[in-house]
């Protein structure tokens, strides 16, 4: 069910977001419902009329759930599961039930359990009337006369107490590599973007790996990294991170901060568009907003415009008006302009180098970096390669060769 406050129009491309997220979570839509008012029923969030006129259509449908694109308060929740004797599911529900279903890794699960149960806390609130029901006695389940709701606001406080703790040592720990990482120099890139933009399908193009993508909201969560080249002896380190929706809730924002800090300090961030999308600006701007929420607002970034497939367009490196790389058109389906994203990368390492060496002797950089300042002094067009032997990378400076292997 979809609501249109304060006189808005409905959105198609919001509306069909909602119906995958829906399907993304193991669901049937049976119908589609929309309402318009003025401003949310503070205890229905609906107006009665319409309360039962959806008690009609669900007895008709045999429906088992209602899920509204919103986010409810506990109350509105309650009051509406009471009146259509139906669990109600609110935007922030079903996103939560999503990535419970996804998340694979350890630490996905625990950020996701999290998430879990701070949006569950604040359900516990008058949520049933057994939970008001007193234990007596002293001893491991309740203290004296202990309600039943205390005793389940007190396990939740110590279970979200312990994912903290394991989180905390992840996060150090992911912590410790990042570290290691940058005392190796190595050039850091994560990929970002909106849900189902083809991250995944992108990150195994570049990296020729076998990470699990498909053409379905959130169908990744678990950060993934992996060293790839963008030019030969010119590597770098690609993330895919977890993709974001409109409206992400901001509890999952705080329990996947730990995952989403390789955004917050990658050297560069490849911002993936569905150029295929009519909604894509509407989606950029929200993972521009995400991004400066976590804090990643001064990170670098390029635009990569995929799935040019599904559009009358080739594959093409875009430029300002100033002359510099503004974005890259491709197709991570095909692998159309993947290459000219390797392109644009490996002259973005060769610019760090220049700007982090200055004007120190090639004969003290590392090999990768020669490389990279090699290739940016010398273009080569798309049908050559550059190949550098070690033992040339280990000459002294006016004795490196570089041979050029034409295809």
């Amino acid at each position: 069910m979809q609501v249109a406050l304060h006189g808005g129009a409905f959105d198609p491309e919001a509306q069909e977001e909602f119906q995958q997220l829906v399907q993304s979570a193991g669901m049937t839509v049976g119908d589609v419902v929309q309402a318009r008012r003025d401003r949310p029923d503070p205890a229905l969030y609906l107006g009665s009329g319409k309360v039962k006129d959806l008690q009609q259509r669900a007895q008709a449908l045999g429906a088992a759930i209602l899920v509204i694109d919103t986010q409810l308060s506990p109350v509105q929740q309650r009051n509406l599961e009471r009146e259509l004797a139906l669990p109600v599911l609110d935007r922030t529900g079903l996103i939560l039930d999503i990535f419970s279903r996804r998340a694979q890794s350890r630490e996905g699960k625990l950020q996701v359990e999290l998430a879990q149960l701070d949006y569950l806390s604040t359900r516990l609130v008058r949520g049933w009337t057994h939970l008001e029901r007193q234990r007596g006695g002293i001893g491991l389940r309740g203290g004296p006369g202990e309600k039943q709701i205390e005793l389940d606001r007190r396990m939740i406080t110590t279970r979200v107490k312990q994912l903290r703790q394991r989180l905390h040592v992840l996060e150090r720990q992911r912590g410790t590599q990042r570290r290691a990482r940058m005392r190796g120099g190595v050039y850091r890139v994560s990929l970002v973007g909106y849900t189902n933009a083809g991250k995944s399908t992108l990150f195994n193009a570049l990296t020729r790996a076998d990470a699990y993508c498909a053409d379905q909201l959130f169908a990744t969560l678990d950060t993934t990294s992996r060293r790839c080249y963008a030019a030969a002896g010119v590597s770098f380190v690609l993330s895919d991170t977890v993709g974001f929706v409109r409206e992400l809730p901001h509890t999952l924002v705080e329990a996947f901060r730990s995952t989403l800090d390789e955004a917050v300090h990658a050297d560069l961030l490849l911002h993936l568009i569905d150029a295929s999308s009519a909604a894509r600006a509407d989606q950029a701007q929200e993972v521009e907003r995400v991004l400066e929420e976590i804090g990643a607002r001064h990170v670098p970034r390029l635009r990569v415009y995929n799935k040019i497939d599904r559009l009358a367009r080739t594959a093409a490196i875009e430029y300002d008006a100033c002359g510099s790389i503004a974005g890259v058109w491709l197709s991570a389906h095909t692998g159309d302009g993947v290459d000219l994203l390797r392109q644009v990368i490996a002259e973005k390492i060769a610019k760090r180098t220049r700007d982090h060496v200055g004007d120190a002797a090639e004969g003290e950089l590392k090999p990768e970096l020669v490389t990279a300042a090699a290739a940016a002094r010398d273009p080569v067009s798309e049908t050559a390669r550059a190949v550098a032997s070690q033992e040339d990378l280990h000459r002294r400076p006016m004795q490196r060769r570089t041979i050029i292997d034409a295809t």
